[in-house]
């Protein structure tokens, strides 16, 4: 039986179910039909063994999960005719059209232009019975892997942004052979085996197998004069410096990705991706919250009963910040503006605490002063425990 025949097979009507059946209904029904066409209790009729063999097959697909799963999705996709011309249907309705139909094109020239594997990634395990990988078409150059490094940065230039070099030793394109693999002045060949698909197929009994192919290694070409430094890869391990611009606003433990900066693909393949990790080392005078800035300034008992105007710091130089008369201790005062820049253009805010400053040790000048504050204080009637809940 062709992979065409196989999966024009309505293995739901071959148990008398439907396609919405439960894994028990499943294995109720073949049971009774596994028991009335068994070969023991038909003998001789030919007809009742090939029904029991057809049973027995679409039963293990439609009790293994996976498979079922597989399954359905094959014949979604070909009943609603999502494959065009390609695949070779008719517009009835599900079925198959000519003879030029093959199912091993599916999974070799068949991606999208999305990018996708195609559908070697669907269907591989429903068709590949014997060992179960996934196939997929060794033509494709094979993409490099992604590699990841850690920086380490001030707080400052974490939130203001930096440009940092980076150090990596990592598989990278050939620069002999410019990730060809072939000895410079010569190129690859395709594959006279497998016509540069990387596969070939052979059958087994009821069922067809698509393997890559041992003369080009799946690659799909073949190389007679490989490249010295890279022995054929198109990949060598090498150092290089890289810069890479933080963004303003870069947060502790966060990523950046730098596409096409990672590992060189074999044989000209894309690279792939770079992700840098970012720690932040504490600072000594801010904090952050999101995009805000927080700051603790110290201040004198008189200057918030008075009033004044204290100097803070900021990332870019200083600014003045009012401190209304009558102020509380841990009062939050906002700077608009002054914070950590946006991607998107203008910056959080400045959040200053004052906290009171409680000198340890005053002399004899100060203690009287301050003494005579305390009666006058009493003498005004103010009483700072007015109204606690202790009290």
């Amino acid at each position: 039986m062709s992979q065409r025949e196989w999966i024009e097979k309505d293995f739901y009507k071959e148990l008398g179910v439907s396609s919405d059946a439960s894994a028990d209904e499943i294995k109720k029904a073949y049971r009774k039909l596994a028991r009335d066409l068994h070969p023991d209790a038909n003998p001789g009729d030919t007809k009742a063994e090939e029904r029991f063999k057809a049973v027995s097959e679409a039963n293990a697909v439609l009790t293994d999960p996976a498979k079922r799963k597989e399954y359905d999705e094959a014949r979604r996709l070909f009943a609603s005719g999502g494959f065009g011309p390609r695949a070779g249907h008719s517009t009835g309705g599900g079925g198959f059209g000519g003879g030029g139909f093959d199912i091993n094109d599916l999974f070799g020239g068949g991606a999208s232009a999305g990018g996708s594997d195609g559908l070697g990634d669907i269907f591989g395990g429903l068709f590949n019975r014997g060992g179960g990988g996934r196939s997929t078409a060794g033509s494709r150059p094979r993409r490099g892997s992604d590699v990841e490094t850690e920086t380490t940065l001030e707080f400052r230039e974490a939130a203001q942004g930096v440009t940092v070099p980076l150090r990596l030793t990592s598989p990278s394109a050939c620069t002999t052979c410019h990730g060809s693999g072939a000895k410079p002045g010569t190129s690859p060949r395709v594959c006279p085996r497998c016509n540069g698909a990387g596969v070939v197929s052979r059958n087994q009994g009821a069922f067809g197998f698509s393997e890559p192919c041992d003369d080009c290694r799946g690659t799909g070409s073949i190389i007679d004069d490989p490249c010295t430094d890279c022995h054929g890869n198109g990949v060598t391990n090498r150092t290089r410096t890289i810069t890479v611009r933080v963004p303003s606003g870069v947060s502790d433990g966060q990523k950046i990705r730098l596409a096409g900066q990672g590992e060189a693909g074999l044989r000209g393949a894309p690279s792939g991706d770079l992700y840098v990790t970012v720690h932040v080392r504490p600072d000594k005078v801010f904090g952050r919250n999101g995009d805000d800035l927080t700051l603790v300034i110290p201040v004198s008992y008189g200057e918030l009963v008075l009033g004044t105007t204290v100097s803070v710091p900021t990332l870019d130089g200083r600014v003045g910040v009012k401190v209304p008369a009558g102020t509380a201790d841990g009062r939050i005062l906002r700077v608009r503006g002054r914070g950590v820049p946006k991607r998107g253009g203008g910056a959080g805010d400045l959040l200053v605490t004052v906290k009171v400053a409680v000198p340890q040790k005053l002399d004899d000048p100060a203690t009287e002063a301050l003494q005579a504050y305390l009666e006058a204080e009493k003498a005004s009637g103010f009483d700072p425990r007015a109204g606690w809940a202790g009290a």
